[in-house]
């Protein structure tokens, strides 16, 4: 027999895979999973198992419910930039891309501050026009948004086909930041989705929900 208390513990909490178990006392994963069953216990579903594979170490990222008036403020910033500014299309990661560094700026506060992101696990694209200085461009966004040269991806160059206002509009290119978790992802488009039918008043309720926790009613008056 395996213990409910120590699938519970090896299983639900540690997130150790049915593989791992049955290695670590000798016996099949067909035990393993009858215990599981039989203890009442739910599996994980093939895309949770992934998850966690690919997480060994938890989420990248932790949730900060929004307490004062600046965090409410970068909380609904940062939802409302994602909605207007981000690619939706992409199913497995955050990602948003402008040729502001004042509004990146206020994107990357957003991952920081209230989702408390890994920033080890930060990413920068660039998109520029063959008319662009590769370096100059790099150099300007690593100052700007004060990250290190060695975070961006490979420069995609597009070929001007034109002269015009573009090169005012996009001397430094378009830099995209990306932050590669489906979960958080799933969590701020929520959000997002929730925020369509939901009135001003009920935000409170509505971040209570997409994240799972009770909190203080928000401080919006």
């Amino acid at each position: 027999m395996i213990s409910k208390e120590f699938l519970n513990d090896e299983y639900l909490k540690k997130k150790k895979s049915v593989a791992e178990i049955a290695i670590a006392i000798n016996c099949s994963q067909s035990k393993v999973n009858y215990w599981l069953a039989k203890h009442e216990l739910q599996k994980r579903s093939l895309s949770e198992s992934q998850y966690v594979k690919q997480n060994p170490n938890g989420d990248p990222f932790q949730f900060t419910f929004p307490k004062s008036r600046e965090e409410w403020f970068l909380y609904g910033m940062g939802l409302g930039l994602y909605w207007g500014e981000g690619n939706k299309r992409s199913k497995t990661a955050v990602r948003l891309g402008n040729t502001d560094p004042d509004l990146l700026r206020y994107f990357l506060d957003f991952l920081f501050k209230i989702y408390n992101a890994d920033e080890t696990r930060l990413r920068f694209g660039l998109q520029i026009f063959t008319d662009n200085d590769p370096a100059k461009v790099k150099t300007y966004w690593c100052k700007k948004l004060n990250i290190s040269p060695d975070k961006f991806q490979k420069i995609v160059i597009t070929k001007s086909v034109r002269n015009g206002t573009y090169k005012e509009k996009s001397e430094f290119g378009v830099l995209t930041i990306y932050f590669s978790n489906t979960k958080i992802r799933d969590i701020i488009v929520g959000a997002i989705e929730g925020l369509r039918q939901e009135t001003f008043a009920n935000v409170a309720q509505l971040v209570e929900r997409v994240h799972g926790r009770s909190q203080d009613p928000c401080p919006l008056v």
